[in-house]
């Protein structure tokens, strides 16, 4: 058995390779479809110590379709293509986050 190489990991799905824009809109469907509140935030790093991320805009409340988040995600990679930008859904029963996942990296890592 071979063990994975030492390198930076992330978040949810970080070690897999680079998500695609149909595998990020897969995603987001399922964000959709579970009810959950999908929001854009970014930061400047990914440091496991760093809890908070500026969210970009509000959370998308009245989403309806994947075409909705991915072009705020669109926008948001536009604007700090030099920052880290996940996607998160949060849950309106619990008030919590329940998910999130890093939708682009900078291009220096």
């Amino acid at each position: 058995m071979q063990t994975l190489p030492k390198e930076r990991r992330y978040e949810t799905l970080s070690y897999l390779p680079a998500l695609t824009d149909a595998q990020i809109a897969k995603q987001v469907q399922y964000i959709l479809s579970q009810g959950y509140i999908p929001a854009v935030e970014f930061n400047e790093t990914s440091e496991p110590t760093e809890l908070y991320w500026t969210m970009w805009k509000l959370p998308l409340f009245n989403a309806t379709s994947t075409h909705d988040v991915l072009s705020e995600v669109q926008s948001c990679r536009s604007q700090y293509g030099n920052c880290y930008i996940r996607v998160v859904g949060f849950d309106n029963i619990k008030q919590c986050q329940v998910l999130s996942f890093i939708v682009h990296k900078p291009s220096r890592y």
